[in-house]
């Protein structure tokens, strides 16, 4: 606890240091995600483009909406602070222009208040979409902003950061010795992410405990087959699900083939440490899961509209007992599918509280190979539950406890077992 009260208090030295310096600049700072939580409920493939034109600073004024206020923003304040950053800052000759101007983006996405609005520079854009695919180098955790601080929503099955001992609901304070009081989850990214072979020290601390601890972790090639089928006890079929990306649509198909062909007689799906990815490969699992027509998810948008999405027939799992495994690293088009099976099927959820990411995004790409994620609507679960900060609880809760985890013996899957072999009696 003291070595946390220390960096806390590092932290606050940073701040006082950061605001001296604001004093003269004063750009918008970063905040958040990622959450991901990968990732969480992107609408992949939308487009939007804008019509650009020149204002005249005389004429830059925007709005201010809060119905507190009458007052209107002077946006010729931004250009009048970036002038005097020109003019007068020590180091004007090795200001780097554009990184200002994707600073400066990335700041009034965090003055929104919402941690999954982001901008992505090109380099990050090209990581995203190299994630969203299923291959990259780096340690293989999701991450996301919880609570404030830098958290890991799931490690990846296999992966560097799972084999270190990483687990979902760790606390990142430091990487490499650079506190991430303020960072958002790209610029934590950034910094974990690197070649094959090399090595970063991540300051963590483990849910229930009080100390924190440096954990090394040696980077690698992330591969990541997001759909793993293999056959338990009296014909129960496993299948973990660890994100939802391009390819898990297909990859659950086949999984499913062989279960149709084999007999199976209960199944259980496990969503545990799943951060989200793709809203639309949720709704196409679910599609294979429930019968048409149902429900997935109902979005609804600022001015309070609402689209539901349902699932589109194919249907080939809900006559065999089925139950869902969740926990802490559960989340976006996770917990919309458990939702949906919950709702829907009324599935039993075996495992723990999901993380609680009730909100989708879509992502718009950008001239110059940038692009944004905005947050478009509110997601809700066929019965109308909105799960943001809340999670979705499960029917029966199963601790799986660190010395479970560094004993390889798993409960939740042992519970899991059990309730299927109920069912088929």
């Amino acid at each position: 606890m003291m070595e946390l009260n220390k960096i806390l208090e590092e932290s606050a030295n940073l701040e006082k240091n950061r605001k001296l310096f604001k004093k003269y600049v004063t750009f918008f700072v970063v905040i958040f995600l990622v959450a991901g939580s990968y990732f969480l409920g992107v609408n992949q493939g939308k487009k939007q483009t804008t019509e650009q034109k020149v204002i005249p600073l005389s004429q830059s004024l925007i709005e201010n909406k809060l119905p507190s206020s009458d007052e209107k923003v002077d946006f010729s304040l931004f250009w009048k602070v970036w002038d005097l950053v020109k003019d007068k800052h020590i180091d004007k000759d090795k200001l780097d222009a554009q990184k200002m101007v994707y600073g400066a983006i990335n700041g009034f996405l965090k003055a929104t208040g919402d941690p999954y609005s982001t901008f992505f520079d090109p380099t990050e854009s090209k990581s995203f979409t190299e994630e969203i695919g299923g291959s990259f180098e780096g340690i293989g955790a999701e991450l996301g902003v919880k609570d404030d601080v830098l958290t890991v929503i799931a490690p990846l099955d296999s992966s560097p950061a799972q084999k270190a001992g990483l687990r979902a609901g760790d606390k990142i304070l430091k990487i490499d010795g650079k506190i991430t009081t303020d960072f958002n989850v790209y610029q934590a990214v950034d910094l974990i992410r690197g070649k094959k072979g090399t090595t970063v020290t991540l300051t963590i601390l483990h849910q229930g405990e009080q100390e924190t601890r440096d954990v090394v972790v040696t980077r690698d090639t992330i591969e990541v087959k997001s759909v793993k089928m293999e056959f338990k006890d009296d014909k129960i079929a496993y299948i973990k699900i660890t994100k939802f990306g391009d390819n898990t649509g297909k990859e659950f198909s086949d999984a499913l083939s062989k279960i149709t062909s084999q007999n199976t007689k209960g199944v259980i799906i496990d969503l545990r440490n799943n951060p989200g990815g793709l809203l639309d490969k949720a709704v196409e699992i679910a599609s294979k899961m429930i019968p048409n027509g149902k429900v997935v998810v109902t979005e609804e948008d600022s001015a309070g509209n609402k689209e539901s999405l349902k699932t589109a027939g194919g249907d080939r799992l809900s006559s065999i007992p089925t139950v869902i495994l969740i926990n802490e690293g559960s989340a976006s088009a996770s917990e919309i599918l458990a939702g949906a099976l919950r709702d829907d099927q009324g599935l039993t959820l075996i495992g723990k509280k999901t993380f609680g990411k009730g909100c989708v995004q879509q992502l718009i790409d950008l001239p110059g190979g940038s692009s944004v994620k905005i947050t478009i609507a509110k997601w809700l679960t066929p019965n109308g539950d909105y799960i943001m900060e809340r999670g979705i609880n499960p029917d029966i809760e199963v601790d799986l406890s660190l010395d479970d985890f560094n004993n390889n013996r798993d409960p939740q899957l042992d519970k899991a077992i059990e309730v299927i072999k109920e069912k088929i009696k």
